[in-house]
């Protein structure tokens, strides 16, 4: 496996080239989610050049020994659960779509979270809740598409892993 070492100039481009898509599209998100732990640093950014809140969530599947975290409020949110309340636009924030694992865990824990057999589910995906990433694999198994991407790489013609700036810091 090959390795490509990020410094802060190359997060620096990724993250602008996301926030220009956003700026160039007729969509705004009214929050971002930052997934722990890759996602914070992109979010956090994304969040201050677009002047909305964000919110975490920690589903690292990899890295957690308690299990991903479900947040009901967020999927109420998602799927507009109050309709005296406005359905808002919700930006989720991660490093990379390597599998597709960490998204359709998301999708599948909020669903189920919220009338979990509703049709309106399918309108939601990419319509008020979309997805970016810096780093999205063209192999990956999720089961939508990215909304905003810094970089598309295909790790099943490249294996790579990439370390990001906050990985490696102190070297």
């Amino acid at each position: 496996m090959n390795k490509r070492h990020l410094n802060n100039k190359d997060l620096l481009g990724l993250v602008a080239n996301i926030c220009k898509d956003i700026s160039n599209s007729e969509w705004r998100p009214d929050y971002i989610v930052g997934l722990n732990r890759g996602g914070l640093v992109p979010a956090t950014m994304i969040s201050h050049y677009l002047g909305v809140p964000m919110h975490t969530l920690n589903v690292s599947l990899r890295d957690n020994r308690m299990g991903p975290e479900s947040n009901l409020w967020m999927a109420e949110d998602a799927f507009g659960y109050d309709p005296d309340i406005s359905t808002p636009n919700i930006l989720i924030v991660d490093d990379i779509n390597d599998s597709g694992a960490t998204f359709n865990w998301i999708m599948e824990d909020w669903r189920s979270g919220c009338l979990p057999n509703d049709p309106r589910w399918a309108d939601v995906w990419n319509h008020n809740v979309k997805f970016a990433v810096l780093f999205d694999n063209m192999s990956s198994k999720c089961n939508i598409k990215m909304d905003y991407v810094g970089e598309e790489i295909n790790k099943a013609e490249n294996d790579v892993w990439i370390e990001f700036p906050w990985e490696s810091w102190w070297r």
